[in-house]
């Protein structure tokens, strides 16, 4: 359901763009980000800095978008998102020496190694380069096709995005340490 909630604005961007514009389609991504953290404010759960990010970056970007009537705003806020990710994800590992990954997931999956900061590195790595990789991708599209290629495209990263989930579960599946081997 949470994964749902994170794809509600693309997908309901990508619905009014169908209809309407990317005008439109921006004010409708805009007016969905605010409600579901209304949503959440209502309901007294937390919002994540992730969220928090997202709705700051397409709140300024969307807004000035609808604003100065210039779709190159909107069409930067993937790249700035994504490249924000990869920031984070890599001063807080090699600046600050904490990993965001492990401390998300670390609570849910234990490694059968001897070297776990290792795998958890590797981890940090990938969705380094996942995300500075859709970031530059996105510029390129953005800047040598169409709208609707883009529009197209934004709505494809979902499908990337749960690859590359996809991917890296099979690969982390070999070093997760089985609960049932140890409760026998």
């Amino acid at each position: 359901m949470k994964l749902l909630n994170e794809f509600l604005p693309i997908l309901a961007f990508f619905i009014a763009f169908k209809a309407f514009d990317i005008y439109v389609a921006t004010g409708v991504a805009i007016g969905i980000t605010l409600l579901q953290m209304a949503w959440l404010v209502y309901r007294n759960k937390p919002i994540s800095k992730m969220q928090i990010f997202n709705g700051l970056i397409i709140l300024v970007f969307g807004g000035l978008t609808i604003l100065l009537h210039d779709k190159m705003f909107i069409m930067m806020k993937p790249t700035i998102l994504y490249w924000g990710f990869a920031l984070a994800l890599a001063i807080s590992m090699y600046v600050f020496k904490k990993n965001l990954i492990e401390m998300i997931l670390g609570k849910e999956i234990e490694f059968q190694t001897s070297s776990p900061n290792s795998i958890w590195s590797k981890i940090n790595l990938s969705w380094i380069i996942y995300f500075a990789f859709l970031g530059g991708l996105n510029l390129f599209i953005a800047n040598n096709y169409s709208e609707e290629i883009w529009v197209n495209f934004k709505l494809s990263t979902i499908g990337f995005l749960l690859v590359f989930i996809l991917l890296q579960g099979l690969w982390m599946s070999k070093y997760i340490k089985n609960k049932s081997s140890e409760e026998s």
